[in-house]
């Protein structure tokens, strides 16, 4: 559950100005509740408590954006195809700033490593970064992003122009194959997210 400190009053107009709902607090201590997305969040003086299925959602809109971002991703399908989810992670120098795993219903390895990619690159972009540095340890999808491998696959080729233009809002942009070891916490959010029945 991320805690943003910042000015509330702030945090209010910028996200009623992206179209959030907003309302009155619940409690003498809450200063106002906000619904956006898949996101809720409850202000309280001086912070905001962000909560629901994706606070990065609204997390994205409250915290400043540019600098450099590490950016993990892992995907998992169990049958291949078969049941498929992914995990990422997005990291700065102030550590973990926004992670998620989540079932994305009958998949490849492969498209779901992709899923996982787009996912990661999409919370990038709101989050206003500049430069991101991806690691996967997908060395297939690594190399197809970076123009080395080619595919065949109608669907991952798709999933590769997404990829593509999405790194086209970043100013640069790096992708690399890590060990699974090093991406380690993206596949237990992947892991964890295909165990939930």
């Amino acid at each position: 559950m991320p805690v943003i400190e910042c000015d509330v009053e702030e945090a209010r107009a910028t996200l009623e100005a992206a179209g959030a709902t907003i309302t009155g607090g619940n409690t003498d201590h809450e200063r106002w509740r906000a619904e956006y997305g898949d996101a809720s969040a409850v202000a309280y003086d001086e912070k905001v408590v962000v909560q629901g299925a994706r606070p990065a959602d609204i997390e994205a809109l409250l915290r400043e954006g540019s600098g450099r971002a590490h950016c993990y991703f892992d995907g998992a399908s169990r049958g291949n195809p078969g049941p498929a989810a992914i995990g990422w992670v997005v990291v700065t120098s102030d550590g973990i700033v926004a992670e998620g795993g989540e079932r994305i219903g009958n998949a490849t390895n492969n498209q779901a490593e992709y899923e996982a990619l787009l996912r990661v690159l999409e919370v990038a972009v709101d989050y206003g970064y500049d430069e991101v540095e991806i690691r996967g340890d997908s060395e297939l999808i690594v190399k197809q992003v970076r123009g080395e491998y080619d595919t065949n696959d109608p669907t991952l080729r798709e999933k590769r122009v997404t990829v593509r233009e999405l790194l086209s809002n970043f100013d640069s942009w790096a992708i690399s194959h890590v060990p699974r070891e090093i991406n380690e916490r993206a596949d237990e959010l992947a892991n964890e997210a295909l165990d939930e029945a």
